[in-house]
Parts: C-alpha cells; structure tokens; sequence
C-alpha cells in the first residue's frame, strides 16, 4: 500500500536550501524593490540578480516548471508545488528561480506551440527574466465570459487583422509580446470559434489606452492595461495551436498555474501566521501576555486548521495530476483549489493583523497588502463564483437521482429493506422466544 507523507530526502535537502536561501537572499530585495518585479533590469539589479540566479541554476531548481528539454528539470507537479510555497513568501522570489507568472505560462504555450523562431526571439530571454510577456483575454464587457468576447481576428492574405478591446492585460507596459485571444469564427460556439495569437507589443495598432492600478497605486501607473488593437496585422505563423483552438491553448497555461498560485498562497499565508504567533508571544496587555487570550488563541488555531487542511488538499491534487497526467481528470480538484484559496490567505492575514494592533493596519506592515492579494485572487482566472459552478457540476456527475419520490435514503424503505434481507433469521429468533 503506497501511502507516504515524505519528500524524497535528496529533494528535501534542495528544499531547505531553497528555503534558507529565499529568506537570507531574496527576501531583502523585496525591501529594496518592493514589487516591482516586471520593471526592466537596470545595470544595479542585473549584478545583484544575477549571482542568484547563477546559484539557483547550480542548485538544479531554475525553471522547474519546464521539461529537460526546455532547460527545466521535470519534477512534475508535487515537487513543483513544493518549492512554491517558499517561493511564495516573497515577490521576487519567482523572478530569481525562473518562473514568474504570468510569463511562466506564456512560456509553456510558446514552448508547446511556438515556431523556432518565436522560440529563439521569446522563449530563453522569457525564460531568463530579460523581457516580459501579457496575457491579453479579459475584455471590459464581458468580465469572466469568453464567450461574449467580441474582439475579432479576420483572415487578410497570408496573415490577420485583429480588431477590439482587452482589459486587465498585466504587465502589456514592460511586455515584449502579448498572447492574444480573438473570435476567428464568429458562427461557431466560443468554444471552437476562438483562437491565440502572439502579438508583439510595438506591432502597429497596439495601443495602451490606460494602466489600470490596484488599490494604492497612483492612476494610469499600474500594471493591467487596457488595451486597444486597432488594424493588428500579424503573420500567419503568429496563430497558436491552430485556429479555433484558444480554449485548448489556455488550458495548457492555467491547470498547473492554479495550483502554484495556491502553494505560493499558502507560503504567504504561512508567514502571516508566524508573524501572529511571534507578535502573540511578544506582547502583554492586562496582566497576560497575548498568547494567553482565549481569543488570540482561537485565532492560532483557526489559522493553523484551514492552512494545513488546504496545503493538504493542494498537494494531493498536485500528485493526481501527477499520477493522471491530465488535467481534465483533476478539473474539480483544481477548480476547490481556486475557491479556498482566496478565503484562507484573507482569513489568516485578517486575524494576524488584528493580534497586531493599530500597527497592523499601517504600511509599516503587509497585511493589507495580503488582505487585497486575496480579492485580487479572488478574480484572477475567473471569479470564485465561476469555479463553484464549475465544481458543482463535476461533483453531480458522480451522482443519480432518487429511484422516485422518496430519497435513497429514506428510513421506512430502509427499514423495510434491512427486515427482507433478514427475514429467516428474524422469524427463527422469534420462534425461540
């Protein structure tokens, strides 16, 4: 029976030094630079980055999330989900091991379905941290429902003409090329009628009408554009995947990433419930020191029981994607994962900057920052509600309706039941009455 809740020791080994090389290393230029990760390297950051790069690469733990072939290492999805959650902990530390999303999934499609030369011109540069790519879907109508997606893609001799609208388009400002979705078949369902096109950000008819911040960041300098394509015109070898094949294209980016967004999430989450546990143990107030307070305490243990169910639930879907390999296979699995993780990150931050006082609500701590992480998480890749949907659904499946009125489980026809089955053996306890 093949049951282990243990690491490999070589890996584990690779673990620990991930870990204390992300807290000693790493972790201090997220003071320096805060989180601007997708602004390009000046000379200053280049010799700090660099090194560290360098020394993750001796490690064997740069780009993990590729095969050999592509210069990753293939651990595959529960190693990967592993090292994630201490990448987690800090923005810059996907940046320093190679996988930063979103460029590591545009990565992934242009590695699966990119020309040679797409794959000379992007992929290694994308791969080395040297640009940055866009993933340009959303659009301001339409919110989480591709299949109202109105931006078109016209055939026009060898190539094709893109015209419409996208919102949310991260990082298009420092972006080399964006992977755009457009309707290629406007007759057909969404479905099949959609296809993705790499688009380099200064093709003519590219225009960024605004830099859409988060809550905090000063109007029109934020990283999610809106974004303008107006007469695109592309090559024909700028179709990926085939034509009407976005949908396909997509899934090849999103079924791993959710799943190393949710290790990344629970490495945060993890460190602000040691920053709980310190902040509990450091400060007294009437008499006692906070660790002491019945609800400091309940605060510790509701933060501890939903982060280890959840890490638990995280990686045993990473190992069914590993033993399946199919995403389709672990579809609702993924899509739980999606819908917990935004409500664990916030809960945990939320308590944890409330043991903390009025310093907890200030910029001198990141609580807010989590906090808002977690309604960014929220709506990334689709709203929570939509996964739901999705969930419910794959769970029905394993399910029929009552054989008629009454529920499978009704009592009177279970007790009936259970008295046929032992018909003889109760009339002859009877008898010897």
């Amino acid at each position: 029976m093949a049951w282990d809740f243990e690491t490999e020791p070589d890996y584990q080994r690779k673990l620990d030094w991930a870990d204390e090389f992300v807290r000693e290393e790493v972790e201090p230029l997220d003071q320096l630079w805060g989180q601007d990760t997708f602004v390009p390297r000046d000379e200053t950051k280049r010799k700090i980055l660099e090194p560290l790069k360098d020394e993750v690469k001796r490690q064997d733990l740069w780009a993990t999330h590729l095969g050999p072939e592509l210069g990753g290492q293939g651990h595959g999805q529960l190693k990967l989900a592993l090292l994630n959650e201490i990448l987690g902990r800090s923005p810059w530390a996907s940046h320093v091991f190679g996988c930063q999303a979103p460029d590591t999934g545009n990565a992934e499609i242009i590695a699966h379905y990119g020309t040679p030369r797409q794959k000379k011109q992007y992929l290694q540069p994308l791969l080395d941290g040297e640009l940055f790519s866009s993933y340009s879907m959303t659009e301001p109508h339409a919110g989480a429902d591709p299949t109202q997606f109105t931006t078109r893609a016209v055939k026009d001799g060898d190539g094709w003409v893109i015209n419409g609208w996208k919102y949310f388009s991260s990082n298009a400002k420092t972006a080399s090329f964006l992977i755009v979705m457009a309707v290629t078949d406007p007759e057909v369902s969404a479905y099949q009628g959609m296809s993705m096109f790499l688009v380099p950000t200064d093709t003519p008819g590219v225009h960024i009408e605004r830099n859409v911040g988060l809550f905090g960041e000063p109007v029109n300098e934020g990283f999610h554009a809106l974004i303008h394509y107006e007469d695109v015109r592309v090559p024909g070898d700028a179709l990926l995947g085939g034509e009407g094949k976005a949908f396909a294209v997509a899934q090849t980016r999103l079924g791993g990433g959710r799943i190393h967004h949710a290790m990344r999430t629970i490495g945060l989450a993890q460190k602000a419930l040691d920053m709980m546990c310190e902040r509990a143990l450091s400060r007294h107030t009437q008499g006692s020191r906070l660790a002491d307070k019945q609800f400091v305490q309940g605060y510790i243990a509701d933060s501890y029981a939903q982060l280890v169910q959840f890490r638990l639930f995280v990686l045993h879907t990473a190992w069914k994607i590993d033993k399946y390999n199919d995403y389709r296979k672990v579809r609702k699995d993924i899509a739980t994962a999606k819908i917990v993780m935004p409500t664990v990150l916030h809960d945990v931050a939320w308590r944890a900057m409330q043991v903390h006082g009025a310093l907890g609500v200030t910029n001198e701590m990141p609580f807010f920052r989590m906090i808002h992480g977690a309604g960014v998480l929220g709506l990334a890749d689709g709203p929570t509600e939509v996964h739901k949907v999705t969930v419910a659904k794959q769970v029905l499946r394993d399910y029929q309706p009552a054989p008629d009125q009454w529920p499978s489980e009704w009592l009177p026809r279970k007790q009936a039941a259970a008295k046929a089955k032992f018909a003889e053996l109760l009339e002859h306890e009877v008898g010897n009455l």
